[in-house]
């Protein structure tokens, strides 16, 4: 009978970045189990996260309140694959409301006066109704922020491989301990994140298109091979029978405006590879801020093609550094003698 035994629910919570009186919280109302990723898995173990990552089952249009440590609380209704997304003003500073890396911590609910909270309740599907999460709150004070594609540039993934065969394979059937960085990736974010004061905290954003679904596997990631604590910004998936409205631009490029816009005195570094489009996404955002971006570092990849156009882009790009780097030195090099790191 245990087959058909209903699963509880509950709040994924993103982390994801908000300004001094911005809100900007992102999350998913579920009806699932936590999942539970820990250090070296049985190859089954792996297959069977991998399995409940992707068949999860959303709740529509789902009420849900976030509460601050202020007393102060908001209320936003779940889209019908369960997105929950708080984007609005404070009339207070949530720099107040702080710990001393910039976090601002949240807990989120199912609201209680909802018919479907109460039916929930009843069939016993919600042990529980507080989530946690955060949200980072740049210091207005800080040197720069870094935003980082993932696949490829941090992460050994193989978007160019024929038909993304090795995409597939390292996502299915790797641990995320098992899953390698780019040599010496995470030590020249860390430089990067302390700035060149070596005591900042320079404010990290992690982009990929990779789905909502892969969050807490690369949450997981970036924690075990100590990259710095940032926003992962991933994507809704779509399927063929999706009839959400699609963004008139691609992910990454409303991401990257939409940070630059959230922090309008803020200058970016921007960290990608040579092997999809972030040459192309880098290169417009830096076209519409030009005063706004210090440099670009494009990872070099293992394909002729791709490597001849990107260079040919980047030889005539004028507006800022843009570097194609083979390994994480030469960005080091790089970014030292400008004086962002010591």
């Amino acid at each position: 009978m245990a087959i058909f035994k209903r699963d509880p629910w509950i709040l994924d919570i993103y982390r994801t970045y908000s300004g001094g009186n911005h809100l900007y919280i992102r999350g998913r109302a579920l009806e699932d189990q936590p999942l539970k990723h820990y250090e070296q898995q049985t190859l089954y173990q792996t297959l069977r996260n991998t399995w409940r990552t992707f068949a999860t089952d959303e709740i529509r249009n789902a009420h849900v309140k976030l509460s601050l440590s202020n007393g102060k609380f908001f209320e936003v209704k779940a889209d019908h694959e369960g997105y929950f997304l708080f984007d609005l003003k404070t009339d207070f500073d949530l720099h107040e409301l702080t710990d001393k890396e910039g976090y601002l911590s949240i807990k989120v609910s199912f609201d209680e006066d909802n018919a479907a909270f109460a039916k929930a309740k009843q069939q016993k599907r919600l042990k529980v109704n507080r989530f946690t999460g955060e949200t980072l709150v740049p210091s207005e004070d800080v040197a720069y922020g870094v935003i980082s594609d993932i696949d490829d540039t941090i992460m050994h993934t193989g978007v160019t491989s024929f038909l993304k065969m090795r995409v597939a394979f390292n996502t299915f059937f790797k641990n995320y301990d098992r899953r390698l960085p780019l040599n010496g990736a995470a030590n020249f974010y860390q430089l990067l994140h302390c700035g060149p004061s070596s005591k900042g905290q320079n404010p990290m954003f992690y982009l990929s298109n990779s789905p909502w679904n892969l969050y807490k596997y690369l949450e997981k990631f970036l924690d075990f091979h100590g990259f710095p604590k940032g926003p992962i910004l991933l994507r809704d998936f779509p399927t063929p029978w999706d009839r959400t409205p699609k963004l008139k631009i691609p992910h990454k490029e409303n991401e990257l405006i939409n940070i630059l816009k959230h922090y309008p005195q803020m200058r970016f570094i921007l960290i990608g590879d040579s092997g999809e489009h972030d040459v192309d996404y880098y290169k417009y955002v830096a076209e519409q801020f030009p005063e706004r971006i210090m440099a670009i570092y494009l990872r070099s990849v293992d394909h002729k093609k791709k490597m001849k156009r990107v260079k040919f882009i980047a030889d005539s790009f004028t507006i800022c550094p843009m570097l194609l780097i083979k390994e994480s030195t030469e960005g080091v090099t790089h970014a030292r003698a400008n004086g962002w790191i010591v």
